[in-house]
């Protein structure tokens, strides 16, 4: 019923902006044949025409969205907005006899059940009441199924309009070509800014931590050596060094976990999302709902998404626990990761942007939610066929 109920005011609010846009189109029309003699004032005239064409094209493309369900997100310009509004305004139109051809039905049926069953003025005065029961049975049947077709008229109206929004609002082929040319160039430049920015933070991690323990581990070794017959000063310095190589091995697993985990070869998304889960050092709850495993280059992506968020929450954010929730619909990848911290994380970011041109780079869609307060919500959608 809500549905039907948008959809009515759209058709509505169509057959007023028809109106407007009838008018519009036949002053532009008359307005540039007028000045084809005139080639000055014709080229500013259309520049004019063309503005006001893109203005109220674009408040076509709202109501579209809005009470259609019908997004575009082709902005036309020129000729092709004014070939647009003029066909629209038929269309509008249309859908304005359809709302009056209701109204005047349902006027009408109230006037005539009003002077069926009046007492004074009958015009079916010494008729039986039984005549005038099923003289009213026939008037609602009749107008039921008049009212019908004119609904169904108005939903026809309601494709009609939707389909000049995918006819006209969307981009065409050349204009298609060149924003996937754009596109291209700009995920390229991004991933190759993402290799470099990830190289530089595994050089970080090398020389700030496990270079670091490599030059303890060989100082204690040196000293070690140097303890000469004191036996006990020797044997804790072995044991320290012993200890020192331990957390050279945690930080070259740390360091090789994040380049790229090697429980996705073992088992895929899922085990790899629940070792990190169990690593996150906060609580994190895992949902996992994909059946069929995705390809390895949307696992890898999907699982930094992941590992960036959860790494924010627990340094930054100050969140109590963490949702992470990763789920397959209509042939995309959803990952979705939910903490109830302070906010303010942003997609310019050097850890999120980064994550931003990773998903970029599989045509994917990345969106960050964490106003000031909390919470967060940071949304990737991979597409997995």
């Amino acid at each position: 019923m809500r549905r039907w109920l948008r959809v009515f005011l759209g058709v509505v609010l169509g057959a007023g902006t028809a109106l407007a846009e009838l008018v519009f189109v036949l002053s532009a029309g008359l307005a540039l044949t007028a000045l084809l003699i005139l080639p000055r004032l014709r080229s500013r005239v259309a520049s004019l025409s063309f503005a006001g064409a893109q203005a109220l094209t674009e408040l076509e493309r709202r109501r579209l969205a809005k009470y259609l369900d019908s997004s575009h997100a082709g902005r036309p310009g020129g000729a092709r907005a004014l070939r647009y509004l003029a066909v629209r305004c038929a269309v509008g139109l249309l859908g304005g006899i359809v709302l009056f051809l209701i109204a005047y039905g349902a006027v009408g049926m109230l006037v005539e059940l009003v002077e069926l069953w009046a007492t004074v003025g009958d015009p079916l005065e010494g008729r039986s009441g039984t005549e005038k029961f099923w003289l009213t049975v026939y008037l609602i049947v009749f107008c039921s199924v008049l009212g019908f077709l004119a609904l169904t008229g108005l939903a026809g109206v309601a494709v009609m309009d939707r389909a000049l929004g995918e006819r006209f609002l969307e981009p065409d082929r050349a204009e298609q070509l060149r924003q996937r040319v754009e596109q291209l160039s700009t995920t390229r430049s991004d991933v190759v800014a993402a290799i470099h920015e990830e190289r530089r933070r595994i050089e970080r991690d090398l020389h700030d931590g496990v270079q670091q323990r490599l030059v303890a581990l060989g100082m204690l070794i040196g000293r070690a050596r140097r303890a000469g017959d004191d036996g006990d000063r020797a044997a804790g310095l072995l044991r320290q060094a012993h200890e020192e190589s331990q957390e050279i091995l945690r930080d070259f697993r740390d360091v090789a976990w994040r380049v790229y985990p090697a429980a996705l070869d073992a088992g895929g998304l899922h085990p790899a999302l629940a070792a990190l889960v169990e690593r996150a050092g906060m609580p994190v709850e895992l949902r996992y709902e994909v059946a069929q495993r995705p390809a390895v280059e949307v696992e890898a992506v999907a699982y930094f998404v992941v590992s960036e968020a959860v790494t924010n929450a627990a340094k930054h954010s100050g969140a109590g626990i963490v949702t992470v929730r990763v789920e397959r619909e209509e042939g995309w990848l959803v990952v979705r990761v939910d903490d109830d911290g302070a906010g303010g994380a942003s997609v310019r970011g050097a850890g999120l942007s980064g994550l931003a041109r990773r998903v970029a780079a599989l045509d994917g869609k990345f969106t960050v939610d964490s106003p000031v307060g909390g919470p967060t919500t940071i949304v990737a959608e991979l597409p997995c066929g």
